[in-house]
């Protein structure tokens, strides 16, 4: 078992990675949380179908008494209204301040259900059990909890680590083939800006990780999450370092809000923002065009991305309220060469307006 430990105050925890871990969280939490009374699930349908079973036997055979609470699916679910209806369920069933909340399900569940953790009685426990590729290499480790906006994605939430983070790469096998392509891009994020090791294993193992090789899923859900967990322990609340995760976010984001969080999945929209940014890093001369093209090759030999049908203008007008832009002045993670990024405060309109239409031209071929 690969074990990680995220290094924040006041209590440190730890993300295990191990095939077939699902059918052991009982006795895990057991160990980790003796004196929890209530044990809560929260899930969608999909996911209850396939994996709640298997949760709920783990739970019981280690003395718990767990309860499953069922959430809608999908990006549009991931509102303040889910998360009132979800503490209302709560209260219907008794839940006090001794109850652990688990988060089983991908990235939206993780999100809905840690804000929901950090309100629910001023906060009570929280385990995340992620089963998409992108909550098990990126949404489940952080401590970041939100819900989205009108106005944009994520812009209302909270920082809540969980007790501890339970990835089992084998429930990995259910998942859509879009939905598991959509979270490899997340992964190979975390190549670009900070493991050449990683990136290498997307440019020469593709065609194994797309077969959802066991050996390759476990290698880079670990590597992935080592990263991550570096960065969040040197910075939890993103006033420097945590920045470089968002590579691909910033036009990513704009993306999902612009298309009202229907036609591309969060790794979709990330992989789009992940090429934009790269063409920006190319046209402001931050990077050259044998790094360029070597990372835009490695997202688009992922699969085939929907195409981006948005104006670059209403694009533009979402970077205002990103949650990265300051004072007015839009900020972006631009790949300086494999492995290492910077944080850019000046990128003119223009070439942000110009990356958007590549997308464009980009998305229409044949």
């Amino acid at each position: 078992m690969a074990q990680v430990t995220i290094h924040v105050l006041p209590r440190p925890y730890q993300a295990r990675i191990e095939n077939g871990l699902l059918a052991r969280a009982g006795a895990i939490l057991a160990e980790i949380l003796p004196q929890a009374s209530q044990v809560f699930a929260v899930t969608v349908p999909p996911v209850r179908r396939r994996w709640a079973a298997k949760l709920v036997r783990s739970l019981r055979s280690a003395g718990f008494k767990p309860q499953v609470v069922a959430m809608p699916d999908g990006e549009p679910a991931k509102k303040l209204a889910t998360v009132e209806k979800l503490a209302g369920k709560l209260a219907r069933l008794g839940a006090d301040r001794k109850a652990v909340l688990i988060a089983l399900g991908g990235g939206v569940v993780g999100d809905v259900t840690g804000l929901l953790a950090s309100l629910y009685m001023r906060g009570v426990e929280l385990v995340q059990i992620p089963t998409t590729v992108l909550a098990q290499v990126d949404a489940s480790i952080g401590g970041k909890t939100a819900v989205n906006l009108a106005a944009g994605k994520n812009l209302l939430g909270t920082f809540y680590h969980p007790r501890v983070v339970l990835i089992d790469p084998a429930v990995l096998k259910t998942l859509p083939e879009r939905e598991f392509r959509a979270g490899l891009y997340e992964a190979l994020k975390c190549g670009i800006i900070g493991d050449v090791d990683l990136f290498l294993r997307f440019e020469q193992n593709r065609a194994r990780i797309l077969r959802r090789d066991p050996v390759e899923l476990e290698y880079l859900i670990a590597q992935s999450v080592k990263l991550k967990a570096e960065v969040v322990s040197a910075d939890e609340r993103e006033e420097g370092l945590r920045r470089v995760l968002n590579l691909g976010h910033t036009i990513g984001h704009a993306l999902e809000a612009e298309t009202g969080y229907g036609s591309l999945l969060h790794g979709e929209a990330v992989a789009w923002g992940m090429v934009a940014a790269t063409n920006i890093a190319l046209r402001v001369g931050r990077t050259d065009s044998l790094t360029a093209g070597r990372i835009a090759d490695a997202v688009l030999s992922l699969g085939r991305l929907p195409e981006v049908k948005v104006s670059a203008r209403k694009v533009l007008a979402r970077l205002q309220s990103d949650k990265k832009t300051q004072n007015g002045v839009v900020h972006f993670v631009l790949p300086r060469e494999i492995g290492k990024v910077e944080i850019a405060n000046d990128v003119p309109e223009r070439v942000v307006v110009d990356a958007v239409e590549e997308l464009r031209r980009l998305s229409r071929r044949d």
